[in-house]
């Protein structure tokens, strides 16, 4: 094929998770039950973030973020997806498949460093308590998330833009379900050193930094846990510290799986199996393991139902460290039950 040919692609189709028909209609709901769970948990935690004046503190406020993150990309995969359980072929344009990519590389990309930065606020809480406030003032949470939602996007735009440099030329079927990186290039019939090159280096900056941070904030976070005297207080600590490992551990772990390998040894079959876990479930667990277990988020849901707040307090970010503030003398004993 000539090389003038050699962008002739408009559309590709999505193959899927599976293509046996039995499976279509039970994965259709089970994927389509976790969307609504997914749109609900997240949502509804912002919402309640928002309306709870005793929720306005920084460790919420990045909880709020995390969640509209969860819910974006979400979002992004997902609805697709549910399309092409129930239609002959799922075919998605060339543009919609590089606006795809590219949102869902900026939200992955900022729920990465999200993750990092709520373990650095709870080292901050659990290590220097009587700092906390001072740490993680409203302009060093503001820095924070803007920093997270900045890599997101110059991560993405660089994906992207290499990507767009790739002539597609052998065929148009995308073994996945969304518009992933290595199932494209594995379309292409130019070279696609570069995308490699720069795929695997922003893998490494944006799923192993974050890990290594996590990992060095829950260390310093055990070895103070240790210190506390109370059993009762040890085991709630480590039971909360493990529900938070096991979430990053499931979306550090897949990520891992799918974008850490060289393409020759990574399997797409695999690869698609890895990918549900950071795409699908991660975003509906997250609400649960980060904040449906948690007292204050309890008594908020208790006072939301009995009709105490008031349904015209809207969210504001000033609002998070006000009340914040106010609560300086029990703020440390506050944050150790998260």
């Amino acid at each position: 094929m000539a090389e003038g040919n050699y962008s002739t692609v408009t559309y590709f189709i999505l193959a899927g998770l599976t293509e046996k028909p039995e499976l279509q209609l039970p994965l259709f709901l089970l994927f389509l039950g976790i969307y609504m769970f997914t749109v609900v948990g997240n949502l509804g935690m912002i919402t309640l973030i928002g309306l709870s004046s005793h929720l306005h503190t920084p460790m919420y406020y990045l909880l709020s973020s995390l969640s509209f993150i969860d819910l974006s990309y979400s979002t992004v995969i997902t609805p697709k997806m549910l399309e092409n359980f129930v239609t002959e072929k799922n075919i998605i344009s060339y543009p919609e498949c590089m606006a795809q990519f590219y949102f869902f590389s900026a939200f992955a990309i900022a729920e990465c460093h999200m993750l990092a930065a709520m373990a650095y606020d709870r080292y901050v809480a659990i290590c220097s308590p009587l700092l906390y406030h001072v740490t993680m003032s409203s302009q060093v949470c503001c820095w924070m998330v803007a920093g997270v939602y900045s890599m997101g996007l110059v991560g993405a735009t660089v994906h992207t833009v290499c990507l767009l440099r790739v002539d597609f030329c052998k065929g148009d079927v995308i073994n996945h379900y969304f518009c992933d990186l290595f199932p494209l290039l594995e379309l292409s019939c130019s070279s696609t050193f570069i995308n490699e090159v720069v795929g695997m280096g922003f893998s490494i900056f944006n799923i192993f930094l974050p890990t290594l941070t996590v990992l060095t904030s829950y260390i310093f976070i055990i070895a103070s846990i240790l210190h506390i005297p109370s059993t009762e207080g040890r085991s709630k600590a480590f039971s909360t510290c493990s529900s938070h490992i096991s979430a990053v551990a499931i979306f550090f772990g897949s990520l891992a799986f799918m974008y850490l390998q060289p393409s020759s040894v990574s399997s797409m079959d695999q690869g698609k199996v890895s990918s549900v876990f950071y795409t699908i479930l991660v975003p509906m667990v997250n609400p649960l393991i980060y904040s449906l277990r948690n007292k204050d988020v309890k008594v908020a849901f208790k006072k939301f139902f009995e009709g105490v707040l008031h349904p015209c307090k809207m969210f504001t970010f000033n609002g998070y460290f006000d009340s914040g503030k106010n609560q300086k003398s029990r703020g440390a004993k506050s944050d150790e039950k998260v």
